[in-house]
């Protein structure tokens, strides 16, 4: 990379999973807005076709006289070619199918089991990381190989298992996962303080957090707004607000697969004290199935959904056939503001700003002090050139760590099992996985083992069969 009048040229990202038709055109709209820098993407996929076409929709993009920020896209056809020599690696990839999906989510049905993502937690979750673990072996060992000093930005869920794996591999990679989760709950407390405090244009970057916790049950226990204790509002307004919930506009719980009335956080604030930070669909997979997830009534009660993968394979269809429009000139890339913030810390880290953020690494600062340091948390970290330094953020409380604790320790589990081949490891995952355990027998957790196994057996390695 180049550096010129606080501008960066010559910048190399390699995107692997460059095929993505969607989250793909999210990084090409804030690169495209971004004046500061500019460069070469090196799109790979394991679907070249899907990359080639993402190449003509990114290079279109860049002739235009709105995009400030002009970038080269390139497919790469294999992961040496994409990684050599680059600055930044971000990988952001489907494990697998929405077949393969499906099952994770829906199979644990038949036992009563219930899932609102099935990404992350839950038997869903740790069958998804049994056949995403490999192939983020295979990455970090392509990045210790041919870009051991690049900058890893991951998105891929599930989050922290994929940041783990990439730190096992490769101790000294310099890796951390974003996660978009945080913002939302920021937005939610400048809503609250918009309505309760009659204020206006309350952004959601002005609501300062401390951050603690695992991705997707990330807490707060501090919260201000230009030197307002929002702790007492958020309890104000959760006790006049407690049934109905919170909502703003077209953002109706009812009419979208992702929105939420935002009462699975009201109601853990008023059980732990602290604020859940993060959407309610993936809060509710934490915590005992017999809660928030005990049957699709109650998830209605709750004000959430249980995203379905049918819905998901329709979503697809949508984002294929927009994908047929961007690459024909039917449709343009909007250049809306996307909500995520990986291109402000790139920016940062190329050291043309300093800003803080929240961000999934190991513990081993001990930015939360009483879990391991071999776990990955979700904490602050100041990004500055060439440097993320994480802020400790303090211990969870007794309530709150005995919630966590439990998917901490399955981490370790399900990390060992993957490596290994190992289905007695995933049975123990299983049994100790709160959506799980007490809800099924030993043996009808060993039968759901081995058919969510045998559904993703396209996707494991030859030790599984």
């Amino acid at each position: 990379m180049k550096y010129s009048d606080n501008k960066v040229t010559d910048l190399n990202i390699a995107y692997i999973g460059g095929g993505s038709r969607g989250w793909a055109w999210t990084l090409m709209t804030d690169l495209a807005k971004e004046p500061n820098l500019s460069g070469t993407v090196r799109l790979y996929d394991i679907d070249p076709d899907a990359a080639r076409v993402n190449e003509q929709i990114g290079n279109r993009l860049s002739t235009r006289d709105d995009v400030v920020g002009k970038w080269t896209y390139k497919t790469s056809d294999t992961l040496k070619d994409a990684l050599s020599g680059t600055d930044f690696v971000i990988i952001s990839i489907l494990p697998g199918t929405f077949d393969e999906m499906e099952s994770d989510v829906h199979q644990p049905e038949k036992y009563g089991i219930y899932q609102s993502v099935g990404d992350t937690a839950g038997p869903g979750g740790t069958v998804r990381a049994l056949r995403t673990i490999p192939m983020f072996v295979e990455i970090a060992e392509a990045i210790k190989a041919y870009a051991p000093d690049a900058w890893v930005i991951n998105y891929t869920n599930p989050m922290t298992l994929c940041v783990k794996t990439l730190y096992h591999v490769y101790p000294q990679i310099k890796a951390f996962g974003c996660c978009h989760e945080v913002f939302g709950t920021q937005k939610l407390l400048a809503g609250i303080c918009e309505e309760a405090l009659g204020l206006k244009d309350v952004k959601r970057e002005d609501i300062h957090v401390n951050v603690l916790g695992i991705n997707h049950f990330t807490w707060f226990d501090q919260a201000s707004y230009k030197g307002i204790d929002l702790f007492p509002v958020y309890r104000d307004y959760i006790d006049s607000h407690f049934q109905n919930g919170f909502q703003v506009g077209d953002d109706n719980w009812a009419n979208s697969t992702f929105a939420c009335a935002h009462r699975v956080k009201f109601d853990l604030f008023r059980r732990y004290g602290l604020i859940a930070a993060a959407g309610d669909r993936h809060l509710a997979e934490f915590m005992p199935g017999g809660e928030y997830l005990k049957d699709p009534e109650t998830v209605e009660s709750w004000k959430f959904g249980l995203t379905t993968v049918a819905w998901r394979k329709e979503d697809l269809k949508e984002r294929l056939d927009k994908s047929r429009r961007l690459l024909n000139g039917e449709e343009e890339v909007e250049l809306k503001n996307t909500g995520e913030e990986g291109i402000r810390l790139i920016k940062a880290i190329c050291g043309l700003d300093r800003i803080i953020s929240n961000v999934n690494i190991p513990n081993v600062n001990g930015q939360i002090p009483n879990l391991p340091r071999t776990a990955v948390v979700e904490t602050n970290a100041v990004f500055s050139r060439d440097s993320i330094k994480p802020i400790v953020a303090g211990p969870l409380p007794d309530g709150v760590l005995k919630l966590v604790t439990p998917h901490v320790e399955n981490h370790e589990t399900v990390l060992e099992a993957a490596l290994t081949c190992n289905k007695e490891l995933v049975v123990k995952a299983f049994e100790n996985d709160p959506l799980v355990k007490g809800r099924c027998s030993e043996e009808q957790i060993r039968t759901l083992v081995d058919e969510m196994i045998q559904n993703t057996m396209a996707y494991l390695p030859d030790g599984w069969k």
